[in-house]
């Protein structure tokens, strides 16, 4: 009974025993294959890797520091996709901005015009600012003279002992808080004192100013009483107008005063000398000295409400009354009267009042 009974026990012993025997072997081989192809494996990757070179490499040479200093600098050829951004040597704040205002000294070639665009601000202001030395008249404008730059546009005021801020802010058209809190005023907000003779100035003030024109020419029975110095005959054969405008000059470009409402005209930049024409054809209504700042002045009626005013000349080839075709030289261009360079002062006038030439000259 023992025997037969431990014989089974026995059998499953050996099999267990076999099987495990097996699973060794199979694993043992399994290290062995890896082992046998992992440098094989290398190889193959090695190679996809990296190209072999079928040259021999180099022997490798210690670098001294001869060696290293001539070794080449590498440097990213620029290309359109490539953002290059240059070192800026100027840091220095910009002091620009300005609170209060400046003096400058009108020299040749400057005009209200061209002194207010490089300030940065309007002709009125400069005009504004400045009525002890130009009177409201930007002709009267010499070099020399000395003029107050204000820090922005409006009017840089000198106080009174009358003024109240109040009275100042209605007479320039803005209100106490535009003058108590421009910056550049520094006055104190709960007590704003301004002593007499202090400027101040009065951000976007504006005011009225005296327009300075040549008078109007009377022709004929005008009903009005006329100074000898104006009159003329005109009663001789002329020219009527065509409406259409020529350049009264070679040149076609503005230097100096352009058309604003303080300079009912145009500057042109002839050259001194240089020939002046008749605008469109008509009568010479004058021919001569005028005082204001215009100097050698040609006037032209051309019988169709229109008017033409040469000034600044410096020759005048016609007299009063002369009959001038369109296209005929006039003058020559200069800097007669108050100016600080050759050019040619150019109104143009319609039933008595100013246009721009600018909106009926031709183009170019």
């Amino acid at each position: 009974m023992t025997e037969q009974n431990q014989s089974p026990k026995q059998g499953g012993l050996r099999q267990r025993s076999l099987i495990s025997w097996v699973l060794t072997a199979l694993i043992c081989a399994g290290l062995i294959s890896v082992l046998a192809w992992q440098p094989k494996l290398a190889r193959s990757m090695a190679e996809y890797n990296l190209p072999q070179s079928t040259e021999e490499p180099e022997a490798f040479e210690s670098l001294s520091g001869a060696a290293l200093q001539s070794t080449p600098q590498f440097t990213l050829a620029p290309t359109q996709e490539v953002l290059i951004r240059e070192p800026n040597p100027y840091t220095e704040i910009d002091t620009s901005l300005r609170t209060s205002a400046v003096e400058y000294t009108v020299t040749e070639g400057d005009s209200v015009f061209s002194i207010a665009q490089y300030f940065d601000i309007s002709p009125e202001t400069l005009l504004w600012s400045n009525y002890d030395v130009l009177s409201d008249n930007p002709h009267e404008l010499s070099i020399g003279q000395v003029l107050k730059i204000p820090p922005t546009n409006g009017i840089w005021y000198k106080w009174t002992s009358k003024d109240t801020l109040e009275k100042v802010a209605a007479k320039f058209s803005v209100t106490v808080d535009d003058i108590k809190l421009y910056v550049g005023n520094n006055l104190d907000l709960s007590n704003p004192v301004i002593e007499a003779g202090q400027f101040v100035m009065v951000p976007g003030g504006q005011r009225e100013y005296m327009q300075w024109v040549i008078p109007e020419i009377p022709r004929g029975a005008a009903g009005v009483a006329t100074s000898p110095f104006f009159q003329c005959d005109t009663s001789g054969m002329y020219y009527g107008g065509s409406g259409y405008f020529i350049w009264p000059s070679a040149v076609h470009t503005i230097s100096g005063n352009n058309y604003w409402s303080g300079h009912l005209a145009i500057d042109i930049g002839a050259g001194m000398g240089s020939p002046i024409y008749a605008a469109d054809s008509g009568v010479v209504v004058y021919a001569g000295w005028m005082n204001g700042g215009y100097g050698n002045v040609v006037i032209i009626d051309h019988n169709n409400g229109y008017v033409t005013v040469y000034a600044h000349l410096s020759a005048i080839y016609v007299n009063c009354g002369n009959a001038a075709s369109q296209g005929m030289q006039i003058g020559s261009a200069g800097s007669t009267g108050n100016s600080t360079g050759a050019h040619l002062h150019f109104e143009i006038r319609y039933m008595g009042g100013f246009i721009n030439p600018l909106t009926v000259l031709p183009f170019g």
